[in-house]
């Protein structure tokens, strides 16, 4: 139970409606900021403006998945209203309170760090990830379907990182009855790919690899698909970016060589928000609940 706890959050997507859910139900005493257009109403939960005097009694500040863009704003799709995260925001926190989000821009870590409040990254955490790629996985086969005018089974298929979202897509599109090659640059996912009977290489030899590929998804967050990569590629050829913005792809060269290529990132926020929304929900439950004891601990 999180009686007795305020949890406030500040903006989001769908999936941060599950999170409030939970919170409500364990007790907590939860405030809203940037929610003002959301139709329907929490029981329990307080609508407020984005002020400092909102912050200064919070145990714990929810921030949206995708945190805060390279300036500290916050999106939130149920208010127009601007939100940025200041120093003022900082200053105003406890310094007990933990602050929680997806993924964090070194703006809002540096602008945590000096002001000593402790950070939380959600999707650097394994449970939360492995879990998390199940929606991303459905919503990688959606997107391509839609795109494509061939069938996965029988393509010749490029997955770029074997991370968790990268095995999890490889064994789904191997299952499928793709051709499936994982471009990889550790020895250990060299390992695991063959573990899992398909076939990796070096990215050093990625160029040698497209010439005849129907479909490439990357999930690696820098520029792998470069022009020179896009020039070695049949022109029917697919991309799926699904790595963090800006992705990992030329999308200038792409669209200049008639390739389609489609960035795609926060998938399970897109379609389905509500299972992506219980995972979080439950591990975020569980870290509040964990921090609440450790600040009755050292009261």
């Amino acid at each position: 139970m999180l009686t007795g706890k305020h949890v406030a959050f500040v903006g989001g997507d769908a999936r941060q409606l599950e999170v409030i859910k939970k919170c409500i139900q364990l007790d907590a005493t939860v405030t809203l900021v940037g929610f003002d257009n959301l139709e329907s109403n929490f029981t329990g939960a307080t609508k407020k403006p984005f002020t400092c005097d909102v912050l200064k009694d919070a145990d714990a500040l929810i921030l949206p998945i995708v945190g805060t863009d390279d300036k500290g704003f916050i999106e939130s799709i149920f208010s127009t209203k601007t939100m940025q995260v200041t120093k003022e925001h900082a200053q105003a926190l406890r310094k007990d309170c933990v602050v929680y989000t997806g993924m964090a821009k070194p703006y809002l870590k540096q602008l945590l760090r000096e002001h000593d409040v402790s950070l939380v990254e959600l999707l650097n955490r394994d449970d939360v990830a492995i879990y998390n790629s199940i929606p991303t996985v459905e919503g990688a086969l959606m997107v391509t379907i839609q795109n494509t005018d061939v069938t996965i089974h029988g393509s010749e298929v490029i997955v770029l990182g074997l991370g968790r979202v990268g095995m999890s897509l490889a064994r789904v599109l191997h299952a499928l009855g793709a051709r499936v090659k994982v471009g990889v640059k550790r020895p250990e996912h060299i390992a695991r790919s063959n573990e899992m009977g398909i076939q990796a290489f070096d990215l050093d030899d990625f160029k040698s690899q497209v010439t005849n590929v129907n479909m490439i998804f990357n999930t690696i967050p820098a520029l792998v698909i470069t022009a020179e990569i896009i020039a070695q590629m049949p022109q029917s050829a697919f991309i799926l970016d699904i790595a963090s913005r800006p992705g990992g792809t030329d999308f200038r060269y792409a669209e200049r060589r008639g390739i389609k290529a489609v960035l795609a990132p926060s998938l399970p926020g897109i379609v389905a928000p509500k299972t992506a929304g219980q995972i979080i929900a439950r591990t975020l439950s569980r870290l509040l609940a964990e921090q609440g004891k450790n600040q009755e601990g050292s009261a």
